[in-house]
């Protein structure tokens, strides 16, 4: 009978074991001390922390405190340790703890001083980058060359290729330009005159003249109509005004007026008081006005000319899409040249229009060219020379002189030397 007892009691005490391990522990002391035991944990470096080390810290956190009882009933079958590394994936990813690598140390940051050239070392230097110095050195490029933008860039037709001719270049001591007399000293002209010695001649081979109000009304223009105006030149100012007040047409204020360079624009204060905000001008070509035409693109445009004109401003107009009228108020007729007894008394003879030569023709049908040089300028001047049988010698504007008086300083030069 004793040693029954002793068995019992044994069994007994087991079960009670057994009982109080898996019972959850209730006592307030114990779930205090376990939230202070995370304070030194937090204060360690993360850099030296570890995946183990962390998982070890949370399951003695998780092992001093019960596993709740909802969790067993729930799931009868899952065993403790399932339980404590789900707990233990959630307290990781709760605080987000992130193990990196271990960085180089870099140094300190120190006072900038100067670098000093030692035998052993070479100097640093500095070297803008290729991209800063494109931004730097491209600014001008950007508006001469014609780099891409967003705007779309006019298409010019290139100017005819004009043959010169060979013949030898004897000395030059006088020079006949078809042009006015210039009021003042201020021309290259005389300037040429003085450096070479030459005896210059200015008369002009053309006049302009009006046309009168029955042609012009046979070309059925509404001036009204239009609410801008493009004007080329002095002469297309003054005759737009004439006509208008033969027509008794009052010009409205709110006319805009385009002018091909500055001098035009100003000359506008003969008629009417000049305003910024009616008044536009360009350097010296109608290409200068391609953002401001764009801009007025929905006016109807008049273009007050010449029976004779440079085709290129309407061709440039054509190109933009912009409603135009051509107006022709003036044209040009052969000058008297009576007074011009022998034109082979003189070296060059320079014209610089198609009626310029026209006139030659006619006032000196028996014109022999003969030592005679004759300059020209612009293309349609070129082309009237030959289809006259003339022969071409000097030729602007040209890859090295745009002007006229460039293209005869550079002739001038090498024929002089010998």
């Amino acid at each position: 009978m004793p040693t029954k007892k002793k068995k019992s009691i044994k069994a007994s005490s087991k079960k009670v074991a057994s009982k109080v391990a898996k019972a959850p522990v209730k006592s307030k002391k114990v779930v205090a001390k376990a939230k202070p035991a995370v304070k030194p944990v937090a204060k360690k470096k993360v850099k030296k922390a570890t995946v183990s080390v962390i998982k070890k810290v949370a399951t003695k956190k998780i092992t001093k405190k019960t596993i709740p009882a909802k969790a067993k009933k729930s799931r009868p079958g899952v065993t403790k340790k399932a339980i404590v590394k789900k707990v233990v994936a959630k307290k990781i990813a709760a605080k987000k703890v992130v193990i990196k690598k271990p960085i180089a140390k870099i140094a300190p940051k120190t006072k900038k001083t100067p670098l000093v050239a030692t035998p052993k070392t070479q100097p640093i230097v500095k070297t803008p980058s290729p991209k800063a110095e494109v931004a730097a050195t491209s600014t001008e490029k950007f508006v001469k060359v014609g780099v891409k933008t967003k705007k779309q860039l006019v298409v010019v037709a290139p100017q005819p290729v004009i043959e010169v001719s060979n013949y030898p270049k004897n000395k030059v001591k006088t020079i006949l330009i078809s042009q006015p007399k210039p009021e003042n000293d201020k021309n290259p002209y005389y300037e040429l005159s003085k450096k070479y010695n030459l005896i210059e001649t200015f008369r002009q081979f053309i006049k302009i003249e009006g046309i009168p109000v029955k042609d012009f009304r046979s070309q059925r223009v509404d001036i009204l109509e239009h609410k801008a105006v493009i004007l080329t030149s002095r002469m297309a100012v003054d005759h737009y005004f004439r006509m208008c007040n033969e027509m008794r047409v009052t010009v409205p204020e709110s006319m805009k007026y385009f002018c091909i360079n500055e001098a035009t624009a100003y000359y506008l204060q003969k008629y009417i008081q000049y305003r910024k905000r009616k008044i536009f001008f360009g350097h010296q070509t109608i290409q200068d006005l391609v953002d401001v035409i764009r801009k007025n693109r929905e006016e109807k445009f008049l273009l007050p000319a010449a029976d004779v004109h440079k085709e290129q401003i309407c061709e440039f107009l054509d190109a933009i899409n912009i409603k135009y009228t051509k107006a022709v108020m003036y044209r040009t007729v052969s000058a008297d040249l009576s007074d011009i007894k022998n034109l082979n008394d003189f070296d060059v003879l320079a014209f610089f229009t198609p009626a310029g030569i026209n006139s030659l023709k006619q006032n000196f049908p028996n014109f022999k060219q003969g030592n005679t040089r004759i300059a020209c300028f612009g293309a349609a001047a070129a082309n009237t020379l030959k289809k006259h049988g003339y022969r071409l010698d000097i030729y602007a504007p040209n890859p090295k002189n745009p002007s006229m008086s460039g293209a005869l300083d550079e002739y001038i030069k090498e024929a002089n030397k010998r």
